[in-house]
């Protein structure tokens, strides 16, 4: 339902509280304080049958005596009344409510009085937030619907909590650093109102500057990604994440199963929808500070500017340990250096410009280094000392920034009361001031994160790969075969099939029943061959010592196969169809080894895995996931997540990996996650790479045992069943088809090709630039709540262009309204493609649920009033004058 009736939590203008008492140091009670003394300009209106008054204020004794309608509703009355209550409500009409009333118990258990509730308020649309909530707070509106010991001062900071604990411990540490909020959510049980519709409203709202979340868990995973990458691309939106164990693992049978921890998922979760995760709540109101400042960095360089060596050192080390780098001066840097500083200076960063530097000299220093290209960020320390004065040197620091106020500069003067005065001079004049080099550090390092997570929903990927329909459907029937077999795990060499449809090089492998057949096929493949045991009972063959390797002749392979059948039938008595498989032996010495799967997380989905192989990779645990669907940019940020990325690099003699090849197995294990739903494991281990390529040794690959329902992947996939093929009025035949992000340069080549005024009237400004931002946003988007669609040549491959016309809409969260635009290229105007362009999102609208698609016309373009009036559209009333007319057509039919 997202963000419906959300004006009546925000911007109520009456509210009521159902359980308000009396009772001192009651829930009832506080709420009440708290509601009638955060400044709230409407009326709040009590209820309680047992009482006159609450707080010498008039009280009611029943919902229906209330003298007018409240827009919002908080109640703490035993979890067993709490549904008459909202029907009550509902039917008072009211639309929201915020229960913080507990002892519901979970969702779905018996009696599911969180169902009874929703049952209650769903015929009035009434929005419920909690059970078992704090509550809620907005300071714009002065509304304290909560039970928290403090009411918050303003601020732009919105936070979002499961966890009221969590909740009440952030305001006090807030108060006590003068930190204000804009809204605190506190979300309780979630029965309604989630993360996805926090940030759906919070994303929108101009009082808030920033977001915090603070997860437990996520319930609706699509719509919690749909409204996170909308709301990134916004504002910076910071998340801590409770229970970061691997305890709650759930057990598999497959290595990728195994890693594939919850706590890893949420981590790939939280950076594709761009979110900055950081690990403690100290550390997530210090980065909120950090980037609501509005500082940016282009990079993971520091320079470290220092009167005191010592603290330079402490800085480096944390920058390092960090990942971030230090900047190498450059030579123009350190003569100037050299001129303006003593001669016994640092010579090299940190700039150590010694003990008893004066103001004047940290000017000079400073001045010169924010000429430096290659530092990303400067970071200023200062150590109190008995020959100088810290805010001398503070007021020269405020004054060089002040000349290069676009440059990244951030301080910390280190003590307690001496420099608490420099430390208020710096924050009066929005420079980021720190008590301690790694905080400085740790807020420089959270704006590289956040910087990354931003450019990595930006960058234009390569063109994606498209899997023949011929293929998908082998797949199809491979997989119904082995499910007609009653079997759940495909054999070595069916797996190897299934990666073959998909384009993923393995090597060919041979099945034997029988160790005398195993020898014989010997001579089919010649020396070495690679010999190991078949069975649908054993997940992991070496483990059991079904692996034989390097085998050179027939007689070899033959008693190899034997000594296995007894060491299995010893190791794994209850393994049964025990058979043999044999595979030319891969001889490259120099290839790293791999494992790249699937994993089926029962939140998110399906995920998948890239990391160090071999046996013993649950050992080394050094992997990364992400969530389809993948692009090569993505499967690539993955690949750089690992510490094995650095042997694929190349090192002394061994040559460097082509990292295109890793790459697209991952793209297309993404395809294969697609069109595949039926696959909830997967294994290559060990995918070998080398300068060469990469080739699949051996696969693991189980499905479900039924073609049930599965969970759906957390971000909308490429709708390619949208795709048709149009005629236009001179015959010309075309594809139009959902955009994709590999399309961004086609699109650029695009706008580029129209006219001035074609672009005003797409625009509705004059457009002087087209800038990869832009072109990156339009093509990048998310399939669930946008459409575009694109005009290209007939069989023409992604990204591959010419694009002859787009069109586009964009939704709210309810599915209400959609707005849309349409652009032709200019020579090809008149040709019917506008029209075939509009009428195919007009149908996308209606069969997606959309009840009203409209649009903002210039009233000069009268080609495009005339084509959509044709279709359906009709001119909404507007005052005279306007330069442009709104048209809207009804799609709920």
């Amino acid at each position: 339902m997202s963000i419906r009736n959300f004006d009546a939590l925000f911007e109520p203008a009456a509210i009521a509280l159902i359980g308000a008492s009396n009772a001192p140091r009651s829930v009832g009670r506080v709420l009440a304080d708290n509601l009638l003394g955060a400044g709230f300009a409407g009326p709040v209106m009590t209820v309680n049958p047992h009482e006159t008054a609450i707080r010498s204020t008039l009280n009611y004794r029943s919902i229906a005596d209330l003298p007018i309608t409240p827009d919002l509703a908080v109640v703490a009355t035993p979890a067993a009344g709490v549904p008459a209550i909202i029907s009550d409500l509902g039917r008072r009409g009211c639309r929201a409510a915020v229960v913080i009333s507990a002892g519901f118990g979970a969702p779905g258990e018996g009696g599911d009085l969180h169902q009874a509730m929703l049952d209650a308020a769903k015929p009035h649309l009434m929005r419920i937030v909690g059970p078992n909530c704090l509550g809620f707070i907005s300071t714009p509106r002065g509304i304290n619907a909560s039970f928290a010991h403090l009411t918050p001062r303003p601020g732009n900071i919105a936070l979002v909590s499961q966890s009221g604990a969590i909740v009440a411990a952030m305001l006090d540490w807030a108060d006590q650093r003068g930190v204000g909020f804009s809204h605190i959510l506190s979300l309780g049980d979630m029965s309604d109102v989630d993360f996805g519709d926090a940030l759906d409203y919070l994303c929108a709202d101009r009082a808030t500057r920033s977001i915090l979340l603070y997860v437990e868990n996520v319930t609706h995973a699509r719509k919690f990604m749909s409204a996170a990458r909308i709301a990134s691309r916004t504002k910076p939106v910071l998340v801590v994440k409770g229970g970061r164990s691997m305890a709650g693992a759930k057990a598999a049978l497959s290595h990728t199963g195994a890693l594939a921890g919850a706590d890893a998922v949420y981590d790939a979760v939280f950076q594709r929808a761009g979110l900055l995760r950081v690990a403690e709540l100290d550390e997530l109101f210090a980065a909120a500070a950090i980037l609501a400042t509005g500082m940016r960095v282009s990079g993971d360089r520091m320079t470290i500017l220092t009167n005191g060596g010592g603290a330079g050192v402490m800085a480096v080390d944390a920058l390092v340990a960090r990942g971030g780098r230090i900047a190498e001066l450059g030579g123009g840097t350190l003569q100037r250096l050299d001129q303006a500083l003593p001669g016994s200076w640092s010579h090299a960063n940190p700039v150590d410009v010694l003990g008893d530097a004066t103001g004047e000299r940290y000017a000079a220093a400073l001045e010169i280094l924010l000429e430096e290209p290659d530092s990303d960020a400067i970071l200023v320390i200062n150590c109190p000392t008995a020959v100088t004065d810290g805010q001398d040197a503070a007021s020269a620091v405020a004054q060089a920034v002040a000349k290069a106020p676009a440059r990244p500069v951030l301080t910390s003067w280190l003590g307690g009361t001496t420099a608490e005065r420099s430390r208020s001079f710096l924050a009066g004049r929005t420079i980021p001031t720190f008590t301690s080099p790694e905080e400085a550090v740790r807020a420089f390092t959270h704006l590289v994160e956040f910087r990354r997570n931003q450019d990595l929903l930006l960058e234009t990927p390569s063109a994606g790969v498209a899997i023949a329909p011929a293929q998908v459907n082998a797949a199809r029937q491979l997989i119904e075969t082995v499910r007609q077999d009653g079997r759940c795990v495909l054999t070595e060499p069916e797996a190897k099939r299934l990666l073959a449809l998909f384009g993923i090089p393995a090597v060919e492998t041979l099945v034997a029943a029988t160790p005398e057949e195993a020898g014989r096929l010997f001579g089919t493949i010649g020396a070495p061959v690679a010999l190991k045991i078949l069975s649908p009972d054993i997940s992991h063959k070496s483990d059991v010592g079904g692996v034989a390797l390097s085998l050179r002749s027939q007689a070899e392979v033959t008693a190899a196969a034997h000594e296995m059948l007894a060491r299995v039938r010893h190791a794994a008595p209850n393994a049964k169809h025990l058979t043999f498989t044999v595979q030319k032996m891969i001889s490259r010495p120099k290839a790293c080894e791999l494992i790249v799967g699937i994993a089926k997380d029962p939140t998110f989905g399906p995920v998948l895995l890239f990391g160090r192989g071999g046996t013993a990779t649950e050992v080394i645990g050094d992997r990364a996931i992400g969530l389809p669907p993948l692009n090569s940019v993505l499967a690539k940020d993955m690949i750089g997540r690992t510490r094995v990325s650095r042997l694929l690099a190349g090192y002394r003699d061994v040559p460097p990996v082509p990292l295109d090849a890793v790459a697209d197995v991952l793209v297309r294990l993404s395809e294969l996650v697609i069109h595949l739903p039926d696959v909830i494991e997967l294994d290559i281990n060990p995918l070998l790479a080398d300068a060469s390529g990469v080739v699949a040794l051996d696969a693991r690959v189980v499905i479900t045992a039924t073609s049930e329902v599965r969970t759906p992947l957390a971000i909308s996939p490429y709708p390619e069943e949208l795709g048709e093929q149009v005629t236009l009025n001179d015959g010309a035949r075309f594809q139009i088809r959902p955009i994709r992000p590999d399309d961004e340069v086609a699109l650029s080549d695009m706008v580029a090709q129209c006219t001035p005024g074609d672009l005003r009237l797409r625009f509705l400004a004059p457009l002087k630039t087209f800038p990869h931002e832009m072109a990156a946003r339009l093509s990048q988007i998310d399939y669930d709540r946008e459409m575009a669609f694109v005009a290209v040549e007939p069989d023409s491959a992604y990204g591959s262009g010419p694009i002859f016309g787009v069109v586009r809409l964009i939704g709210d969260p309810e599915r209400d309204t959609a707005e849309f635009a349409v652009l032709v290229r200019s020579d090809m105007k008149g040709r019917g493609l506008g029209y075939r362009l509009m009428s195919k999102i007009v149908a996308h609208a209606k069969t997606s649920g959309f009840k009203r698609l409209y649009g903002d016309v210039l009233r000069g373009n009268r080609v495009m009033l005339a084509m959509t009036h044709e279709l359906g559209f009709r001119s909404d009333v507007q005052e005279a004058g306007e330069e442009t007319t709104r048209i809207s057509i009804d799609t709920s039919s």
